[in-house]
C-alpha cells in the first residue's frame, strides 16, 4: 500500500492525512504537538461558527484516528531524507519508509532545508500550486510556504492540496474528493449529522 508520511499535526498536516486516508493511502502523522492552534480561537474558518483551538485539535484528531490514520503523538522527527525510491523519516524511535512525505512543521523549514528543497530568497521554501516542493514527491505546507499569510484555513487548504496531488499521481488521473450524503451515510450510517 502507498505510504504518505506526514510530518505536523496542525491543520494542514491533519488535514493531508484526512485526505489521503480517507481514499485508501496508509498515512502516519509524526506530532509534537507544537502547533500555534493551542492559542487559537476560530471563528473566521467557515463553516465553524465559533470552537476554541484545543477542541478544534481534538476534533480534527479524531476525524483522522476515525479513519485509520497512524498518528504518533509525541514522536518527533529527526531528520528525512530521498533514498530513491521514497523517503525514509527519522525518529528516535526508528527509521520510517514512506513514498510521499509532507511537511506541516509551521514555520520550522529545517526538514525541507535538509531535505534539499529549494526556497526563495526570503527562505520560504518554493512549492506551486499543488504544494508539491523541487524534490518531486515531498510537500511542503501552511507556513513554510508563506513568508507571513499564515493562517490555519489556508494550511489545511494546502494540505488538502498536497493530498489531492499524491492521489491523482497514484490514481494516474486527476483526483476529486467530492463527497454526497449517501457517501455520508455509507461511512457514517446513523451518526450523521443533517443542517
Amino acid at each position: 500500500m502507498t505510504h504518505v508520511a506526514i510530518v505536523g499535526g496542525g491543520p494542514a498536516g491533519l488535514s493531508a492525512a484526512l485526505f489521503t486516508a480517507k481514499n485508501g493511502l496508509d498515512a502516519t502523522v509524526f506530532d509534537t504537538d507544537e502547533t500555534w492552534m493551542h492559542k487559537a480561537h476560530l471563528f473566521n474558518y467557515p463553516g465553524i461558527g465559533s470552537i476554541g483551538g484545543d477542541a478544534f485539535m481534538q476534533v480534527a484528531r479524531q476525524q483522522v484516528d476515525d479513519f485509520g490514520v497512524d498518528r504518533r503523538q509525541g514522536e518527533e522527527v529527526t531528520g528525512v531524507s530521498a533514498d530513491g525510491d521514497g523517503f525514509t523519516v527519522s525518529t528516535e524511535d526508528g527509521d520510517h519508509d514512506a513514498d510521499y512525505v509532507v511537511l506541516a512543521t509551521g514555520a520550522d523549514r529545517s526538514l525541507a532545508e535538509d531535505l534539499g528543497c529549494e526556497t526563495d530568497d526570503d527562505g520560504v521554501v518554493s512549492v506551486g500550486v499543488e504544494m508539491e516542493t523541487s524534490v518531486a514527491d515531498a510537500y511542503a505546507t501552511g507556513a513554510m510556504v508563506r513568508a507571513e499569510e499564515w493562517q490555519a484555513v489556508i494550511a489545511a487548504g494546502d494540505g488538502a492540496a498536497a493530498a489531492l496531488n499524491i492521489l491523482t499521481k497514484e490514481k494516474g488521473e486527476h483526483y476529486h474528493d467530492f463527497d454526497v450524503p449517501a457517501d455520508a451515510t455509507e461511512t457514517f450510517g446513523g451518526m450523521v449529522d443533517e443542517v
